[in-house]
């Protein structure tokens, strides 16, 4: 498994559109515009009949992300919901890393990352509208954001607005966390469409 996946501090997420976009797919970039791996949106024949009929906000979702071999580095999924979800973030082998839960407040989502028994990892708060978000750890320190507007060598080759930055704090220690995080930031846009 590329364990270097979740080694880097940016990461640039673009969305494939997809012609009946029943399925969403994003690719990752790294901080040098390398595609680095993809957030892909897994469903059954029977979701992608039930999304024709039902709201798809109330139905179960499972997102994989990869890297470039096609091999599952982490997986964030929720079951069917009828308000403010919980969702279940696992790593490579299927083991749980965390949950995040859901809070939203006029345009303003907050999710919290909490490890397997409740204890607080991080919290990722937003503008929606905006698309500003700030990571912060368990002591509410600020260890990363959310921003579709960012500097730099990579400013010219991403220029829509259907692409993102997730940066995290180069000094931002806790490996075990990193993943949870990275996974709940890097999957943000697909969770807040699905939600």
């Amino acid at each position: 498994m590329n364990s270097n996946f979740f080694d880097g501090q940016d990461y640039f997420i673009d969305e494939k559109v997809n012609m009946f976009k029943f399925e969403n797919a994003y690719k990752v970039f790294d901080e040098k515009g390398e595609n680095i791996g993809a957030v892909k949106q897994v469903l059954t024949f029977g979701q992608k009949m039930l999304r024709l009929l039902v709201d798809k906000r109330m139905l179960p979702f499972k997102l994989n992300i990869v890297n470039n071999d096609d091999e599952i580095q982490a997986s964030i999924s929720r079951g069917f919901t009828f308000f403010m979800s919980k969702i279940l973030i696992n790593d490579a082998y299927g083991n749980p890393l965390a949950t995040i839960k859901q809070k939203f407040k006029f345009f303003k989502p907050t999710f919290k990352i909490e490890d397997p028994d409740g204890n607080p990892i991080a919290e990722i708060t937003g503008d929606w509208k905006a698309w500003n978000f700030v990571i912060k750890d368990s002591n509410q320190i600020e260890i990363g954001s959310i921003s579709k507007k960012w500097a730099g060598a990579l400013k010219e080759i991403f220029t829509t607005a259907d692409k993102y930055n997730v940066h995290i704090d180069p000094n931002y220690s806790q490996n075990q966390h990193k993943v949870a995080i990275l996974s709940s930031a890097i999957t943000i846009d697909m969770v807040l469409k699905e939600s």
